[in-house]
């Protein structure tokens, strides 16, 4: 690809000639209209214009179209084709601007009539945007430095309930999950700063209990504080964090957006676990909205240094397939001189008993496991929540099968036992 020019990948489903399409698609997000323009000279577009730089047809699907749309006309040969399509522009048409970028890529072309399937698949950007903005700060090398792991995930667990919890409660579960050597605890995404829980009196009390045990054994628990807002409010946020010594901050992606990613990356001295509630209204449908693989370049590149993933045998939809390779994407390096990876998070009702398939579709040890109630509900209380998914990896790390590593673990066994 020409270093001056951005590529999007897409998957088109339509009624309609393909090659027409695709081009409509390239008009509609560049310098073109429904109808041709006497602006839109030939000069113009060979300057400026989307070009379509790929599209290969792959299959015909049936009578009816993924999507709805006004005033269908009937599909060419009775069929819908879907289609693989790129199109690339090139960079002096917006320059390199993360909110322009999602326009371009990813503006009304899902709204064109004759589109009854489209899916944003991939992207590749030009190294200008590299220099334009931060990336990770941190990432896999600063969150292992700051959390004090080498060699092995970084086991966690989410703050449970949910929501209820008042300042001093939660600091009491985060006493004895520090007790137990956990590495990482995040307040749930519902809980950031109601009358109930208010966000200071939670970092100060919390941030209490981690730096006791810190100066006890040298290791400080990384704990994710959620201060989603608005920028004024995170900015605020954000330095009570740094008042108590905190070493995390949690925003939800698309409740701040992506300029309030930017900015809390611009003026942000902590590692940014981003949490990507709310996914499933891009991606839920196979024919509509975002593959993972391009959603999470984008947030990278804005500066989260913890990329969501999902969880392997997770409770939504997605299948463990398509979070082995998200989490793998957040690990690929973006550009040659920036690298922006991420560190994967694994999520969403993880329990000891998905470390083996983890480790084995994954091929690295640079994750956070956090699982909520597969350590809050363990039988035997949190710290054996804690030491149990620590045995689980500790198993799937030396090749040993959880079966025969939990004979000698008490705390395994039961959790194997709680997740059968």
């Amino acid at each position: 690809m020409s270093m001056q020019r951005i590529e999007a990948d897409y998957l088109l489903e339509t009624p309609a000639d393909v090659r027409r399409v695709a081009e409509f698609m390239a008009g509609e997000q560049s310098s073109g209209t429904f109808v041709a323009i006497p602006g839109e000279t030939p000069e113009l577009k060979a300057r400026v214009a989307a070009q379509v730089t790929r599209l290969e047809i792959i299959d015909e699907t049936g009578l009816a179209p993924s999507l709805p749309s006004a005033r269908l006309k009937a599909p060419v040969g009775g069929k819908y084709r879907r289609a693989l399509v790129t199109l690339s522009w090139p960079l002096a048409t917006l320059g390199p601007s993360l909110p322009n970028l999602l326009a371009t890529v990813a503006g009304n072309l899902f709204e064109l009539k004759p589109v009854t399937g489209l899916r944003l698949l991939d992207i590749r950007l030009p190294d200008e945007f590299a220099s334009a903005y931060p990336g990770p700060r941190f990432g896999v090398e600063g969150t292992r430095r700051l959390a004090g792991v080498r060699g092995r995930p970084l086991i966690g667990t989410i703050i449970k309930p949910s929501v209820g919890l008042g300042p001093q409660e939660t600091a009491d579960v985060v006493d004895e999950l520090c007790r137990a050597g956990i590495d990482f605890i995040k307040d749930d995404e519902l809980q950031a700063d109601g009358p109930a829980c208010p966000f200071d009196a939670r970092v100060a009390a919390v941030m209490g209990v981690i730096n006791r045990h810190a100066d006890r054994t040298g290791k400080k628990t990384m704990y994710a504080f959620n201060l989603t807002g608005d920028l004024d409010q995170m900015r605020r946020r954000h330095d009570t964090l740094l008042k108590h010594g905190a070493t995390c901050m949690m925003a939800s992606l698309n409740s701040v957006g992506l300029v309030g990613m930017i900015e809390l990356a611009r003026f942000g001295q902590l590692p940014i676990h981003a949490h990507r509630n709310g996914w499933g209204y891009l991606t839920r449908h196979p024919m509509l909205g975002w593959s993972y693989i391009a959603w999470q370049k984008i947030w990278r590149l804005a500066g989260a240094d913890h990329m969501h993933v999902n969880g392997v045998g997770n409770k939504f939809a997605e299948e463990d397939e398509s979070c082995i390779a998200s989490a793998r994407e957040c690990l690929r390096p973006m550009f040659a001189d920036k690298p922006c990876t991420a560190m994967p998070v694994f999520s969403s009702a993880q329990t000891a008993q998905q470390a083996p398939a983890t480790y084995a579709g994954l091929g690295s040890t640079d994750l956070i496991v956090t699982a909520g109630g597969g350590i809050m509900a363990h039988p035997l209380g949190a710290a054996a929540g804690v030491a149990a998914l620590q045995e689980a990896w500790e198993a799937a790390l030396a090749g040993v099968s959880l079966a025969e590593f939990a004979l000698t673990r008490p705390n395994l066994r039961r959790a194997l036992e709680m997740a059968a």
